[in-house]
């Protein structure tokens, strides 16, 4: 890997450190894997309070030797950034504080990348450290209905926002994956209305399916909030849809790119400064 660990204006403080072990590893479908992790650091963990709460994953340098234990705001600060430890960006599915463990949801696609490879392979006593929670999102309350986009990325957060609505919510949810093996299934109440939509091989970020199926959805009166993540492109093409094509506020959608076909974290990270980067 030749890319530089991509900078950060976190801090120890903004973003804490937590170093958990592997308790289990599931196979939810052909393309992701759900890490459940605990012990004894799972104390040093304390949730924010939104529903797409991300945390840092820290990937050492392989062939760089760093300090027992391992302290990533230490190394940031004594060691050149290219010998940093890598970090990936990943959204905690869920929280279980009286079992004392969370799980995080890991897209794989055989060898491609760096954190999915290492979820395909992690063991029970495995080492899990990270930085975090960050988060910014929770389903506004008084909203009259909802809308979720997303692609395999995003469907972690999207599971999650979806399964924190009230029981008479009501909305709907756009979810593009590679094929129907990889349809989950979310805890959705009655009224939201989740749409499976399948590439059928095509590769993910290069597909209309999302983008399309969200211009031409009905579009109930009231009041809409908007949760939209995913591959950069695809985010950018909404952005279209929700405010050119709906006439939306901003304060109704939250918009992001979680991704980029083409560029790994590193490099996605340095380009949110950059107009290409930029939603």
């Amino acid at each position: 890997m030749t890319t530089i660990p991509a900078a950060t204006s976190a801090t120890k403080k903004s973003r804490p450190q937590v170093n958990l072990t592997v308790l289990r590893r599931e196979e939810l479908s052909p393309h992701m894997v759900r890490i459940i992790a605990g012990g004894d650091g799972f104390a040093d963990f304390t949730t924010n309070g939104f529903v797409d709460r991300y945390v840092k994953l820290v990937f050492p340098q392989p062939g760089v030797e760093y300090p027992s234990p391992l302290d990533l705001w230490t190394i940031r600060e004594t060691m050149p950034r290219e010998q940093w430890p890598y970090t990936r960006t990943y959204t905690v599915r869920w929280v279980d504080v009286a079992a004392r463990e969370l799980a995080i949801d890991f897209v794989v696609h055989g060898d491609e990348g760096l954190a999915g490879p290492w979820a395909a392979k992690a063991q029970p006593g495995d080492a899990l450290t990270f930085t975090g929670p960050g988060g910014a999102y929770n389903p506004a309350p008084d909203a009259d209905w909802y809308l979720f986009a997303g692609d395999e990325a995003a469907l972690p957060a999207i599971a999650a926002s979806i399964e924190s609505l009230p029981p008479e919510a009501a909305g709907l949810a756009f979810l593009e994956v590679d094929s129907e093996a990889d349809i989950q299934p979310i805890a959705a109440p009655t009224g939201v209305e989740v749409r499976w939509l399948t590439r059928k091989g095509v590769p993910a970020g290069e597909s209309g399916l999302l983008v399309q199926a969200v211009a031409d959805a009905p579009w109930p009166d009231g009041r809409v909030d908007v949760f939209a993540h995913g591959e950069r492109g695809y985010m950018k093409a909404l952005r279209d849809v929700f405010f050119k094509q709906r006439g939306l506020d901003r304060k109704q959608v939250s918009l992001s790119g979680y991704w980029a076909k083409g560029r790994v974290e590193d490099v996605f990270q340095a380009e949110k400064k950059l107009p290409v980067g930029q939603i």
